[in-house]
């Protein structure tokens, strides 16, 4: 089976979140129901046009949730923001998470975002290479960190 072929991608819907959970779930080892409930609650009407799942056969097995900058930071509104991805582990490595990012890219372009950010660990090399394989590049912003 050619899985991209029958890959659906589609705005998100607040009766995904089961299925975002549960992929979370497999990724992080854990269940985070009330995390992934307050999160997708917050996400607004415009920012579910860059919110989407991707279903096989009727069923989520990845979710991207994207949003437009409100000046947070100095940013200005015409920069895009990927928050977080996410593909069941059956079907990683598989075109589910670039398919998604290729559809949110395309999204925000039409909302007039003119670049995207995203935050990823230094250390998960996985997701760097997925990144840089789509054509993201180092930004000019640093995350900042202080323990306390």
């Amino acid at each position: 089976m050619d899985l991209l072929k029958n890959v659906k991608i589609r705005p998100f819907r607040k009766e995904d979140l089961g299925a975002i959970v549960g992929i979370d779930a497999k990724i992080m080892g854990a269940s985070r129901g009330e995390y992934w409930k307050r999160k997708l609650e917050r996400v607004n009407l415009k920012a579910s046009q860059v919110s989407l799942v991707a279903e096989v056969q009727g069923i989520v097995v990845g979710f991207i949730l994207g949003d437009i900058s409100g000046w947070e930071f100095g940013v200005p509104d015409t920069i895009g923001w990927i928050d977080t991805i996410g593909v069941d582990p059956a079907y990683q490595k598989k075109g589910v998470a670039t398919a998604l990012a290729s559809q949110a890219i395309q999204n925000l372009r039409t909302l007039g975002v003119k670049a995207i950010y995203t935050l990823v660990s230094w250390n998960d090399w996985d997701l760097l290479q997925f990144f840089r394989g789509i054509g993201f590049t180092r930004g000019d912003m640093i995350n900042l960190e202080l323990k306390i």
